[in-house]
């Protein structure tokens, strides 16, 4: 299944989380676990505007609570509206 974003939003996808940590003896958790603020754009909207700012490939920062989380395939995504995006990391 392939995701195309509309208007001003953009598609990111997740980074794969690193092993489960378990501190002594005690398993975090996904509720628990911190969100990543970083992630790779995968596709971009319609707007115009967006389109001169993000591009395919680009990694973006994003707030923690941000977008909406998505899982297709096994891999997690996040839809991002343009005004969530703080910054690109070159």
């Amino acid at each position: 299944m392939k995701l195309k974003p509309i208007e001003d939003h953009v598609v990111v996808k997740l980074s794969s989380e690193a092993e489960e940590k378990k501190i002594g003896g005690i398993i975090i958790p996904d509720t628990a676990k911190e969100k990543p603020q970083m992630a790779k754009v995968i596709a971009v909207g319609t707007d115009e505007d967006l389109k001169k700012i993000v591009k395919v490939g680009d990694k973006v920062l994003f707030g923690k609570y941000a977008g909406t989380e998505i899982e297709l395939d096994g891999d997690k995504y996040l839809i991002l509206a343009k005004s969530d995006i703080l910054a690109i990391v070159e």
